[in-house]
């Protein structure tokens, strides 16, 4: 029995290229969004509270466990 192998070295360029450009798009939507959510008043006022005691917390009638679910409670619903 005999076995035939082949192999072909490399890519061609034009799909190297298209494929780098494509991950270069998905790469700068992916830093764009985690800037824009960095930036965003909610995450500052989630780490805001976060910072807060449980007793400063309590007084406002919130528990820890509640903080993100308060800050964005009419974005989602959960």
């Amino acid at each position: 029995m005999a076995y035939q192998m082949t192999f072909a070295q490399g890519e061609p360029a034009a799909l190297k290229s298209a494929v780098s450009g494509v991950a270069s798009f998905f790469v700068s939507v992916g830093r764009f969004m985690v800037s824009a959510s960095a930036n965003s008043g909610r995450l500052r006022q989630v780490e805001m509270l976060q910072a807060k005691s449980d007793r400063e917390l309590a007084d406002m009638g919130l528990k820890r466990d509640a903080i993100v679910h308060h800050v964005f409670r009419d974005v989602y619903y959960i």
